[in-house]
């Protein structure tokens, strides 16, 4: 029986949700040093037993054994694939057709593991010629079920985000990382995300937003391709393919921390400003 497996319901899900804290924090990948049993007892024997007080006295200090020699040390994570180069721009008119290209150029897609526990492949919605476009991290159950992004809970606030931007759902580009549902919801693996993010680039300058919006650490890593906690991307404006971007919480953390749905706002605030936009009175 594996440590997952012993655990109480009521625990998993709070180590799981714990799990997702962090990865919205952006602290997306955790890694395991092999367990050397040598070093094991190399450790054990060096502080078995303490040194007498007069050694410290009168000897002098010696440096500390290596304990963790360079064959020892944790591998480099695999630099992340340059992405494609940015597209030729399509006219207006022909967006929605080369958008329907693109969808049947991912067909019934089998490129990665993740295919294997679908319903429906997660494509897009939205308005092809949007000026502002949100790119999410990748499908959960609802979404797997109707074969759209973000149209359960996450998606309902989304919504509401939208509306008090001052648009609604129709007016802008909605899209993910990966098309496929993750299991359990989990994080894309790299091999994953790497395989499905050429599709979203395309996407991308097909519809040539004005300003993109990051939802999430894994949607804002992929696209700005490199691995940055949250916070350090949070609050200023970057550049991706040509586009605007702003990076802000996943709906589905705010749901699990609405305290936070305040830096939220005032992340919109500035794809706003970027667009020009006010939000409706309210009369």
């Amino acid at each position: 029986m594996t440590l997952a497996q012993s655990l109480d319901p009521a625990t998993r899900q709070a180590l799981i949700a714990r799990v997702r804290f962090y990865r919205d924090l952006g602290l997306t990948e955790f890694y395991r040093r092999p367990v050397d049993s040598a070093l094991l007892v190399q450790l054990a024997g060096a502080w078995e037993t303490p040194p007498p007080p007069s050694a410290v006295q009168d000897e002098p200090i010696s440096p500390q054994p290596s304990f963790f020699p360079e064959d020892h040390s944790i591998p480099p994570r695999k630099p992340m694939p340059a992405p494609p180069a940015v597209a030729s721009a399509v006219p207006a008119a022909d967006r929605a057709a080369a958008l329907q290209l693109i969808r049947e150029d991912l067909g019934d897609c089998t490129r990665c593991p993740l295919h294997s526990g679908r319903n429906k492949l997660v494509f897009a919605d939205g308005d092809p010629n949007a000026r502002l476009m949100f790119v999410g991290e990748g499908p959960g159950a609802d979404e797997d079920a109707q074969g759209l992004p973000f149209v359960g809970r996450a998606g309902q606030l989304l919504n509401n985000m939208i509306a008090a931007m001052g648009l609604n759902r129709e007016q802008v580009y909605i899209a993910n990382v990966v098309k496929c549902r993750p299991p359990g919801n989990r994080t894309p693996e790299p091999d994953e995300a790497n395989t499905c993010s050429p599709f979203l680039f395309r996407q991308i300058d097909v519809v040539r937003p004005e300003v993109l919006v990051a939802l999430g650490a894994t949607a804002a890593t992929y696209l700005l391709g490199q691995r940055q906690p949250l916070a350090g991307l949070r609050g200023r404006v970057h550049s991706v393919r040509g586009t605007r971007l702003i990076v802000t919480y996943h709906p589905a953390y705010l749901l699990r921390d609405p305290r936070q749905k305040k830096e939220a706002w005032a992340d919109l605030q500035i794809a706003m400003r970027e667009l020009g936009l006010k939000p409706p009175s309210r009369g």
